[in-house]
């Protein structure tokens, strides 16, 4: 069994039923449990920042599924919940990313983890924080409390159970 950290988010829509089928989804799928899951927060868009506000939080998984087969799960997820992907960092429906799986470290045209850009992301760090601190980042080393970001860009919690 692997153990793996996702990132999810939505701006789109329902936001937060997109995230709580995409929890869904990914748990009915065999091999794939959800163990935790963190609260939501509500934070500005990054990058193309004229968007509606997002909702984040991320999910501890216990899987089966290798690396790859479970990066396929999550596209499948997203289209399923109807993620068009028409410009980098645009609106969307649902994003999964997997963040840490295990303590690997994977470089492959397909799949970068860590996330590369996870330690920059404060709409990442802080729920993952609540899920994970005491987990290990492979590439620092570093304890992710450690690596979490004081940023503003985490404007509301958005609730306290999950």
């Amino acid at each position: 069994m692997h153990t793996a950290y996702l990132g999810l988010g939505s701006n789109m829509g329902d936001r937060e039923l997109q995230l709580e089928e995409a929890i869904k989804l990914l748990n009915e799928v065999n091999g794939i449990e959800v163990i935790q899951k963190s609260p939501i927060y509500e934070t500005k868009p990054v990058g193309y920042t004229e968007q509606p506000d997002f909702l984040n939080m991320c999910i501890e998984i216990s899987t089966e599924l290798e690396s790859s087969e479970l990066l396929k799960v999550c596209m499948m997820v997203e289209q399923q919940l109807h993620r068009v992907r028409v410009e980098r960092w645009g609106p969307r429906t649902i994003d999964i990313d997997i963040l840490l799986y295990d303590q690997s470290v994977i470089q492959s045209p397909d799949l970068e983890v860590p996330h590369p850009r996870m330690t920059e992301r404060a709409f990442v760090m802080v729920p993952l924080n609540d899920i994970a601190s005491n987990v290990v980042e492979p590439i620092s080393k570093k304890y992710i409390w450690e690596l979490l970001l004081n940023d503003e860009r985490v404007v509301k919690y958005k609730n306290e159970e999950s």
